[in-house]
């Protein structure tokens, strides 16, 4: 190869890189823009919320929400750029685990153990389970079609890590509103939740970001 075609080459590289950066980048804030405008057109952001939002449960709620959405779309951006190296983005993912493992430890600890289960059921379980999985859809398409603008080597466990991103940014909007704050409710409901978005992205990616 000439070095004004490698030359070339990386440019064209170079340029195709900054395209889908930003094309990520678009979509994933328009999707979480329009989850976060159905959470505030419907049920609103918990009325003491402002009061709550110091209290330890709440912080590592709203926290590891964050951590687990930040991380997973972080994994699924570099899905979408084949070549890159994973390993660190993967490994990265543990620490939403590790930090939930702790929480759950805490809260044993804290309280009464006949409090478990009625910590663990809270007050609006099955409204979490709807409410999730619906707030994830806008950030999971808009994952999937920035995805599908790169080249991913696995069309399924690119989908499931773009459910899995849309499931955190799901989960973090929601925590605004949940007055179910306990991280027993969080591993139980929560998960349950973006387990269902992770699952939809699977089978959606299978098809949609085959290429």
């Amino acid at each position: 190869m000439k070095t004004d075609d490698l030359i070339n080459l990386l440019v064209k590289d170079a340029r195709i890189r900054v395209r889908f950066g930003r094309a990520f980048l678009f979509a994933l804030t328009a999707g979480v823009v329009i989850s976060a405008i159905l959470l505030l057109s419907t049920v609103g952001i918990r009325k003491n919320m402002f009061d709550m939002i110091e209290t330890p449960r709440v912080i590592f709620k709203i926290g590891l929400t964050l951590l687990l959405a930040v991380t997973a779309t972080r994994l699924a951006f570099r899905m979408g750029k084949p070549g890159l190296s994973l390993r660190s983005s993967v490994l990265a993912l543990g620490i939403p685990f590790v930090v939930l493992v702790a929480g759950i430890v805490t809260e044993l600890l804290v309280i009464p153990r006949d409090a478990w289960g009625q910590s663990m059921e809270g007050h609006f379980s099955s409204f979490c389970l709807f409410f999730v999985p619906t707030l994830a859809i806008a950030p999971l398409a808009a994952i999937l079609y920035s995805v599908r603008q790169g080249a991913p080597e696995n069309p399924g466990t690119a989908g499931a890590v773009a459910g899995l991103a849309a499931g955190g940014i799901a989960a973090a909007i929601y925590a605004w509103h949940c007055p179910d704050d306990s991280p027993l409710f969080l591993v139980t409901w929560y998960s349950i939740g973006i387990l269902i978005a992770t699952g939809v992205g699977f089978l959606l990616g299978k098809r949609v970001l085959r290429w």
